[in-house]
């Protein structure tokens, strides 16, 4: 999940220029594309990977155009999804604009208004005191429990009353999951892991929970882009090369592309307890590695 920027990057875009070559804007890029949809936290990754390599923060521009590969990745992924919806959620709109929240484009939007009125309050707060490996290992730990616990509960327990579809939700049920989405502003809990458990807990499947996740992505990732247009200054003046951003662009998008098709195939069989044990695991290297 693209975190809110303060404007903490490389005083010196030279630098940046130095460190990141083709090979590592891939890189990057692959592993945003990925983390950003399988429930293991991109904000976590995106924050430790400079870590385990030694490198600097890659700067503003950069980070922006990995997030805008997702995004495309999710639009395009989902076209014949987001034609509908629209098209449902306009017309509602033009014929009846007091029935718009009763559409699914109007759930997306509920959804999607919970983490924008946190991140804003927050986000200062976020970017500058839950960064720390220490709120890594925990929420890495404790967000992949969660997710393998709520599943896990409902496939033994209830399983007959956990295979609601999207069109069961309802908006109420949308924006309680937009309120589990709040839980991915701080690193390492995941967007997609939140949103899963929420999905999970109000008994859609493990394939629409995905699903309605994927789409809560684009409107929370255009609007976390366009909250960075703050700093259009500095993203002119990047000194970071064309290839570059463009290798981190297309390299997300694929990536992003691919996690989907593979989320929404793999979740149906298999669960979520992979995801479980990988961010467990991840959070036990980074004690033993970086430390807390």
């Amino acid at each position: 999940m693209m975190k809110f920027d303060t404007g903490n990057h490389l005083s010196d875009p030279a630098t940046v220029n130095k460190i990141m070559n083709i090979w590592e804007s891939i890189l990057f890029g692959v592993v945003q594309g990925i983390t950003e949809y399988l429930p293991v936290s991109s904000s976590a990754h995106l924050i430790l990977l400079p870590r385990f390599l030694g490198t600097q923060d890659p700067g503003l521009a950069f980070d922006v155009f990995l997030h805008a590969g997702t995004l495309a990745s999710t639009l395009w992924f989902f076209k014949k999804d987001w034609v509908a919806l629209f098209s449902e959620g306009m017309s509602v709109l033009a014929k009846k604009p007091g029935n718009f929240f009763a559409t699914k484009l109007g759930w997306v939007a509920a959804a999607t208004v919970p983490a924008l009125a946190f991140g804003a309050v927050f986000r200062k707060v976020i970017a500058s005191e839950l960064r720390a490996n220490s709120i890594l290992v925990v929420t890495l730990a404790l967000g992949g429990l969660l997710l393998w616990a709520v599943d896990l509960y409902r496939e033994r327990f209830l399983k007959s009353s956990s295979q609601k579809k999207t069109a069961d939700l309802g908006v109420r049920g949308a924006i309680a999951i937009g309120f589990f989405q709040c839980l991915a502003l701080v690193p390492g809990m995941s967007r997609s892991g939140s949103t899963l458990i929420g999905g999970r807990t109000l008994g859609l499947s493990r394939q629409e929970a995905a699903r309605f996740s994927f789409w809560l992505s684009a409107p929370i990732t255009a609007a976390a882009l366009v909250f960075e247009m703050r700093h259009f200054d500095e993203l002119l003046q990047s000194q970071v090369g064309a290839a570059v951003l463009i290798a981190g662009f297309a390299s997300s998008f694929l990536a992003g592309w691919a996690a989907i098709g593979f989320l929404l195939k793999f979740v149906s069989r298999m669960g979520f307890l992979g995801f479980a044990i990988y961010r467990i695991a991840l959070a036990f290297a980074i004690f033993k590695v970086l430390g807390v």
